[in-house]
């Protein structure tokens, strides 16, 4: 998808755009840089004025986040200014080994998420984004050929802006849902929860901290720069949000559940929330979607909720600039839903599961936790499943039947003929087409090479046989081990010729 650029918001703001996105967090700025760089017109409206707030929840990016961040030019920069954690320790009985992750990326990189959303930003200026700050959304209307997104504006002056799609990227109190009327439903797993942001005059042992007992549970994670994200939770101390909360409180709990404070001082913030678990049933609406927190929320065990919302504009991204280019219907959105909702769901349901571990504090409850710690520590393709769903390297998507085993899974990053990656290839944002060396695209396409700015063709570095064809978003469409030359280029032309209509080509 060749990139374009354009003014900045700053410069000539419109009032017409492909595609609306509401959010400027890591979803929404994700998704306004792919739409852009595949030559779109995108405007990412934000409530909020201008500036990045360093006071964020997020504070580790996964393998899998990292790897798309590598198709955009990105991981390497965010990388070499966090901190990897390589071995994750749970309550001191579980041990995770993210080294053996076969990645790019195998560890944590623990890094405040305003970081990830200062490279994001960037990019999508660069690319031609546009970004409308002090901008609510109060209204919306859809018709057959578009979405109008009634908007307030910082001097309190209504707006009608429109738009070929709409994407909801604004939290967990998304407007757009609550305009569209959707439900949202699940309940709280989890009340008063303290974060904090404090100094420590003793480092930790470890750089991920976290314990718990019956009753309570704290963690503590570094930002790099001297400054420490604490968590914590009293199960005797359940109080409103509202509630004010102090540095006594965090240090009180963190006493308890990891025997010490660190000396913890000079907190610069101090918040209480509370977590949940919910998912709109329904991804789209019409011409309408919602990503991120918008669409699922679930506890902040296991660190997924910007990973997986990250992911979400990644899978939505190349959909929306095939169906807007006209390379594709637009019942190719449909597969959105189908693709990342059981996703949204299977981090739900995971997450969820190491809360309640957490909070055990019956007898029955703790054995069944020593039980689940036993059987995860002691038995590796369990270990492997489970840092697979928390990396986000093991998530694949439904297959057709009868296609290849690949078909639907994550492509690792393939080392390339001349010296090159796939996830270096991937930031073209096209298909890319992987087949053995000596085999042309026009050849193992039967005389055609599909559409010209379809895909990019590469062959495989080594001897290996099978052919590739890799989505934008890192996933296999479609694979082939087929020897006989004829068969081979008929199946092939035909994986060419479908990937744009469905999302995953057969």
């Amino acid at each position: 998808m060749a990139g374009s650029t354009r003014d900045t918001p700053r410069t000539r703001p419109s009032d017409t755009a492909d595609v609306l996105i509401v959010g400027a967090g890591p979803t929404g700025m994700t998704l306004a840089g792919d739409l852009a760089a595949a030559g779109l017109a995108a405007t990412v409206l934000e409530k909020r004025p201008p500036g990045t707030s360093n006071l964020t929840r997020a504070f580790g990016v996964h393998a899998r986040t990292l790897e798309q961040l590598d198709a955009r030019g990105l991981a390497d920069e965010l990388v070499a200014r966090g901190r990897q954690v390589t071995e994750l320790r749970v309550f001191n009985r579980l041990s995770l080994d993210l080294g053996r992750l076969r990645t790019r990326f195998p560890f944590l990189l623990v890094t405040p998420q305003y970081e990830v959303e200062r490279l994001l930003g960037r990019r999508a200026l660069e690319a031609g984004a546009c970004f409308r700050y002090g901008t609510e959304v109060t209204a919306l209307r859809q018709d057959a050929n578009g979405v109008e997104a009634v908007v307030r504006e910082e001097d309190g002056t209504a707006r009608t802006l429109r738009a070929r799609y709409l994407v909801g990227a604004d939290g967990v109190h998304s407007a757009v849902r609550e305009l569209l009327g959707l439900p949202f439903p699940g309940a709280s797993v989890i009340k008063s929860i303290v974060l904090a942001d404090v100094r420590l005059a003793e480092e930790p042992e470890s750089l991920l901290t976290v314990n718990g007992t019956g009753g309570t549970f704290a963690f503590v994670v570094p930002f790099g720069d001297g400054w420490y994200r604490v968590m914590g939770w009293d199960r005797g101390h359940q109080v409103p949000d509202s509630e004010p909360a102090d540095l006594d409180e965090v240090r009180r709990i963190a006493r308890t559940a990891l025997g010490t404070d660190f000396g913890m001082h000079d907190a610069r913030w101090i918040s209480r929330f509370h977590s949940d678990e919910r998912q709109v049933p329904a991804y789209r609406d019409k011409r309408v979607f919602l990503a991120g927190d918008a669409a699922h929320v679930h506890s902040p065990a296991g660190g997924q909720g910007m990973n997986t919302g990250i992911q979400d504009a990644v899978n939505l991204g190349w959909k929306l600039a095939a169906v807007v280019r006209g390379q594709a219907p637009d019942t190719l959105l449909d597969t959105y839903q189908s693709e990342r909702h059981p996703v949204g769901l299977m981090v739900l349901r995971s997450s969820g599961a190491i809360v309640r571990l957490a909070m055990a504090h019956t007898p029955l409850q703790r054995a069944a936790r020593s039980l689940a710690y036993g059987f995860l520590g002691t038995v590796m393709p369990a270990a492997h499943r489970a840092m697979g769903m928390i990396s986000g390297t093991g998530i694949a998507y439904s297959a057709p039947r009868r296609a290849h085993p690949l078909t639907g899974r994550r492509a690792p990053d393939i080392a390339l003929a001349g010296g090159t990656r796939l996830y270096e290839t991937l930031r073209g944002g096209r298909f890319v087409l992987v087949t053995p060396r000596g085999e042309a695209p026009g050849e193992a396409a039967d005389g055609t090479s599909g559409p010209p700015d379809l895909f990019v063709h590469a062959h495989w570095a080594g001897p290996r046989r099978t052919a590739l064809l890799v989505r934008p978003d890192g996933y296999i469409a479609w694979a082939t081990d087929e020897k006989d030359p004829a068969r081979r280029a008929t199946a092939l032309r035909t994986a060419l010729r479908t990937a744009a209509n469905k999302g995953m080509a057969g």
